[in-house]
């Protein structure tokens, strides 16, 4: 039987890499502490799901759904966002829902790509931004980011016969894997690249709430308040712990808008009903759970870090998402995906290693934090044997 070749470049994926990796450990016996996926392991709130479980009894949210049955919805993401950031939306033109901000960076390349193009993406980045260009038919130029430029891509690098041909640029901050936070300036400043070069905007945004320091973290749309060039992903996966429900949504420039809803309309419905329900019930009610939610990740963070520096492994303090982006020691510098086999295979932790994420990401290593500070202490300590070694 024979593929398509679109399948090629598609075949690595860090994910299942290391989901290999973890069942061989576990089949050769060993206790898996799992801080590679960065999933939440934090509860739903209540009030999203009574909203949820209301629903399921009401007949009319059995059936499809179309776009204009999902204009509650629309209106509670155009209120919240208006209220966070100060930008007008239209819930008409200007929103739309999605199964996961990673449904929107898969699709939105076909409709924005031709065979060829390139798109522009951020090395270390999300696996799935690369994957959505793959299928489009796209090429990737990826765009280097370093510890110097506090982890920001430097745009006077990308080589002019690239530019001629790229036609969309992808952004994430707070980044991941990476943690970094991009000032509203350098937003500015991207905005008014992809002006000059007639490029697509495109940023995903899922930890827009999971900020640790009293530090702005602007949406895309700050930078481009007329949304000429723009496009923004957001996700209830990690604010809301919503990730099983699959629900986000995308907001922005009204063609692109209209073009990623065509896309949508060729391959699927809109979500459940019910599952719009408890979006709303999020957006619109207490938001003490996502202020409890970053607490909880603050204080894993403080405790991971801190038993890492204690056993020598120096690594920078995350000021936003859930994970810790470490330099990996020199003896494994080059080798970040050996690392995390045989941190694994030999201790039972599992993380992610840092060249799945991009060819810049070579030389470091990811833990999520998805465990109680006790676990994460326990990881640490059996870390440290495994180095001593």
């Amino acid at each position: 039987m024979q593929f398509a070749k679109r399948l090629q470049p598609l075949q690595s994926n860090v994910f299942a890499d290391m989901d290999r990796a973890k069942a061989k450990a576990r089949a050769a016996g060993q206790e898996i502490i799992d801080l590679s996926l960065g999933s939440s392991d934090l509860p739903t709130s209540t009030h999203i799901i009574d909203a949820i479980a209301q629903s399921l009894s009401d007949q009319s949210t059995h059936g499809y759904l179309l776009f204009h049955g999902t204009q509650a919805f629309r209106q509670a993401a155009t209120n919240w966002y208006t209220q966070k950031y100060g930008i007008p939306v239209d819930p008409e033109t200007e929103v739309l829902p999605l199964i996961g901000s990673q449904e929107g960076t898969a699709h939105l390349p076909l409709a924005v790509l031709n065979p060829g193009d390139f798109a522009l993406l951020l090395d270390p980045g999300y696996p799935s931004h690369a994957g959505g260009v793959y299928l489009a038919g796209g090429q990737i130029y990826p765009m280097p980011i370093r510890a110097e430029n506090g982890f920001l891509p430097v745009f006077e690098e990308i080589p002019l016969p690239v530019l001629q041909e790229s036609r969309m640029m992808v952004l994430s901050y707070p980044h991941n894997p990476t943690t970094a936070i991009a000032p509203l300036s350098f937003f500015q400043s991207a905005v008014a690249f992809c002006q000059q070069h007639n490029l697509v905007l495109v940023h995903d945004f899922p930890y827009a709430d999971l900020v640790f320091e009293d530090v702005a973290v602007p949406s895309i749309l700050q930078a481009d308040p007329d949304k000429s060039v723009s496009i923004e992903f957001f996700t209830m996966s990690k604010s809301y712990n919503m990730g099983g429900f699959r629900i986000g949504y995308a907001i922005g420039n009204t063609q692109l808008i209209r073009a990623l809803r065509q896309v949508k309309a060729a391959i699927d419905f809109n979500q459940y009903g019910g599952i719009l329900n408890g979006a709303i019930a999020a957006l619109n009610g207490p938001q003490e759970g996502v202020k409890a939610a970053v607490e909880t990740f603050r204080q894993r963070r403080d405790t991971f870090v801190k038993a890492l520096h204690r056993i020598g492994w120096e690594v920078p303090t995350p000021g936003a998402t859930m994970y810790v982006w470490a330099k990996l020691p020199q003896l494994w510098a080059n080798d970040s995906i050996g690392f995390c086999r045989q941190l694994v295979e030999t201790t039972g932790v599992a993380a992610s290693p840092g060249s799945g994420f991009g060819k810049s990401g070579e030389g470091y290593v990811r833990f999520a934090l998805v465990h109680d500070p006790a676990i994460l202490q326990t990881a640490v300590e059996r870390a440290s044997l495994f180095l001593r070694k």
